[in-house]
């Protein structure tokens, strides 16, 4: 074996075990640590559209997240990526933060700070100070890229709430970029009310469905350095 094996072999079991506490990282299995390589991540998926991922959409947010990084290289990535959304947690204690395989998936409501009434899209005093947490975690970690998804409630027809979903993702999309996040990272998408992940017929479940998530992904940068760190090139 190599001096550069050993090194290489030594330096995955310091950073396995140095985030063995982590919650973040606790709630990871082999998939989410880069040990399947290849296929389009149908977990991240389910964790943005609320499992509904076969009622349409998946082929095009596929492209968007594309695959898993395997071997060293992905364990590599998957340490960089607790770490963020470990921040996330501590920032926004209120959020569902998820680590789903090389991605980090967060969930807002009326109880982490990003809220929509009903009708609405714009970005309320409350809302503007959790997302200016976020930002300073995104401009700290810049070796990612951002997907924004909007959602409603089931209320109204169905084509003014795909317009609405486009608003509130453009809208937090907007602040983001506005606020130092670079627009090149930033990619948005919405589904209206076709990806509840609450009962619709009442108040509570409305107000949970008429949501944001955010993935943050690892940019190419940050792969073909994980890449080159572990010798996979």
């Amino acid at each position: 074996m190599t001096t550069n094996s050993i090194a290489s072999k030594l330096l995955v079991l310091v950073l396995l075990l140095s985030l063995t506490n982590c919650k973040v990282t606790q709630n990871a299995n082999n998939k989410q640590k880069g040990a399947v390589i290849g296929a389009t991540s149908g977990a991240v998926l389910g964790a943005i559209l609320g499992n509904n991922v076969g009622k349409g959409g998946k082929s095009e947010l596929g492209a968007v997240i594309g695959g898993v990084v395997g071997g060293t290289a992905g364990v590599l990535i998957g340490a960089k990526m607790d770490k963020q959304a470990q921040e996330i947690e501590e920032e926004i204690p209120g959020a569902t933060v998820e680590r789903v395989d090389d991605s980090i998936v967060i969930t807002f409501d009326e109880n982490s700070g990003v809220y929509f009434a009903t009708n609405k899209f714009d970005i309320n005093g409350s809302s503007q100070e959790t997302l200016d947490k976020l930002v300073g975690v995104f401009r700290e970690h810049d070796q990612t890229n951002i997907l924004v998804v909007g959602h409603t409630d089931s209320s109204g027809a169905e084509d003014y709430n795909l317009t609405l979903s486009k608003n509130r993702a453009n809208a937090v999309s907007s602040y983001l970029a506005s606020h130092g996040v670079s627009n090149a990272r930033i990619t948005t998408k919405w589904f209206g009310e076709t990806q509840p992940t609450h009962d619709n017929s009442t108040s509570e479940g409305r107000a949970k469905n008429r949501r944001v998530n955010i993935a943050v992904l690892p940019n190419e940068e940050m792969i073909e350095e994980a890449k080159k760190e572990a010798g996979q090139n």
